[in-house]
């Protein structure tokens, strides 16, 4: 086969792996504004502080991969819970401005405690899949990169199971439409919101300890929350499929930038993207038109 094609379906691979990553933060940040009519900026600091429980628990305490990764979900969603339940429910009724704010807030609190407990220094941890590689044909692709793909998958399939087949996943979507008519229906719509905010923590944990491998354990993981943004925007603001696409598009995107364009690219593409959709399509891919005539 001619380099270039291998070159070509390598990147791709490694897009789809790395964008898949991108999607689930994306889905999370839409799940929790779509529920609670909140954009939680904090979200990509669970992500990151995901990570360093995960480093603990694996390192430090000597705990093997699965169970640490099970406890470290386990004390994001409990996180989640708390964080919605003690403070931002302390703000129902006030204006979306306060909910962002609040959630800045949030994540500069998060960030100063993931400092000060562990420190600035970048770290890693061993996965079971850390330094084997698998051959499909003539593309190399570790076998990290495929776990990552099919961690997404099984996240993302289980999601649309639960708010397709489950009462409870009905609630939500219903609290998602219309908060008001969902309590006048009998939905606990404060409780429900704090378990959607324990949901999306814990897919927050699990797209840190999938990501951390990668980009190491380090305080600039947070960042990843503006690939999220992007890929919500890209994907069409408030749109559960968008922010998938959009997720692998910005995966995709990136690899092809990191090789085909100039040095530097890579890292703005994301953002090059972002402003792009907004000024030329704001209602993104498959977002749906919003009007007001004035």
């Amino acid at each position: 086969m001619d380099a270039q094609v291998v070159q070509i379906l390598q990147l791709t691979l490694n897009g789809i792996s790395i964008g898949s990553i991108y999607a689930l933060v994306a889905l999370g940040i839409v799940l929790t504004y779509k529920a609670t009519e909140v954009l939680n900026f904090a979200y990509g600091d669970i992500l990151m502080m995901s990570a360093f429980i995960g480093w603990g628990l694996i390192v430090v305490a000597g705990i093997p991969f699965w169970p640490a990764a099970l406890i470290t979900i386990l004390i994001a969603a409990l996180l989640g819970y708390v964080l919605d339940r003690h403070v931002m429910r302390t703000i129902v009724g006030q204006p979306q401005f306060a909910g962002v704010m609040l959630t800045i807030a949030l994540a500069f609190m998060l960030r100063g405690l993931v400092s000060m407990g562990f420190g600035p220094t970048s770290r890693s941890y061993p996965t079971p899949w850390t330094g084997h590689i698998t051959h499909i044909g003539p593309i190399v692709v570790t076998d990290l990169n495929l776990v990552i793909l099919a961690a997404a998958l099984i996240v993302t399939a289980l999601l649309f199971l639960f708010l397709r087949y489950t009462q409870l996943g009905v609630a939500i979507q219903a609290s998602s439409q219309n908060q008001l008519a969902a309590y006048l229906c009998g939905i606990r719509v404060k409780r429900l919101n704090s378990f959607v905010w324990a949901l999306t923590a814990a897919m927050a944990a699990v797209a840190g300890l999938l990501l951390a491998p990668i980009a190491l354990v380090d305080i600039s993981l947070w960042f990843v929350v503006l690939k999220g943004l992007a890929a919500l925007v890209l994907g069409g603001f408030g749109s559960i499929p968008g922010a998938i696409l959009g997720g692998l598009l910005i995966g995709l995107i990136e690899q092809f930038a990191g090789v085909y364009l100039p040095d530097g690219a890579k890292e703005m593409s994301a953002q090059l993207i972002l402003i792009a959709v907004l000024i030329l399509w704001p209602r993104g891919l498959l977002g749906e038109a919003h009007g007001r005539r004035v």
